[in-house]
């Protein structure tokens, strides 16, 4: 592995070190053998590193390499794999196809699989958690689907997204694996990986976790409770209680 000053690599992240999203980048970064200086920062109290590295949304996680800053995690993913294709394996799918089917997914995830569950915790009354809560198994249901999809090598189905190897949609979704079991926790509701309605996703979550070296970035389940107790949704579950 190169060390990060031969590399370039800067990457910062929220302090919490719950961001899904920064744990993301740290996985791709960890498929490709980088190394890289890890600066945690209080989106709070915003560095001028940060806003001059990312003025437009001032936001985090925000990977500088050599001097210049890529935002977005889902972008960052791409950039690392594209910029350094010599080091470890490519996530990214190397059919124009695939890639595309990939990025589309991931997309979802981010923008309508986890708003739709985390907005659980975000309902009035039980009849909109209800909704919610059925709302979430259909985006699970449909990840299933995809994953039968595209797993698929010739007539056989692989261990993952990316096929025989974790890949871009593996990370994309894998990021929030403790956020899901954490939601659900807190939200009262039967796992969203589980075994009897999506079993080739809770099988994919089991090989994803257990995978090096994502074993050590996954967030603890109950750090992350915390964090959505006392930081996002302190008081939600008082909110739905006094409402019914």
């Amino acid at each position: 592995m190169v060390g990060a000053q031969e590399q370039g690599l800067k990457l910062l992240v929220p302090r919490s070190g719950v961001s899904i999203y920064a744990i993301r980048v740290q996985m791709a970064l960890a498929m490709k053998g980088l190394a890289y200086d890890y600066l945690p920062e209080d989106p709070r109290c915003k560095s001028d590193l940060l806003l001059a590295s990312n003025p437009v949304h001032k936001t985090l996680p925000v990977l500088i390499h050599s001097g210049r800053p890529v935002c977005e995690s889902l972008i960052i993913v791409e950039y690392l794999d594209d910029a350094f294709p010599g080091n470890g394996a490519s996530i990214l799918p190397a059919d124009p196809y695939r890639r595309a089917v990939a990025r589309f997914w991931a997309a979802y995830v981010d923008n309508k699989m986890f708003p739709s569950s985390i907005g659980i915790l975000n309902t009035a009354n039980q009849q909109e958690r209800a909704d919610k809560v059925e709302e979430t198994l259909a985006a699970f249901g449909l990840l299933e689907a995809a994953l039968a999809e595209c797993s698929k090598e010739g007539e056989a189905e692989a261990p993952f997204f990316g096929g025989g190897s974790i890949g871009f949609l593996d990370i994309a979704l894998g990021c929030y694996i403790p956020w899901f079991e954490a939601i659900g926790r807190l939200a009262g509701v039967p796992p969203f990986l589980d075994a009897a309605r999506t079993p080739k996703l809770a099988a994919w979550a089991g090989r994803f976790s257990a995978a090096k070296p994502f074993i050590a970035l996954l967030t603890a389940v109950d750090k992350v409770e915390e964090y959505i107790t006392k930081v996002l949704y302190p008081k939600w579950n008082v909110a739905v209680t006094a409402s019914n």
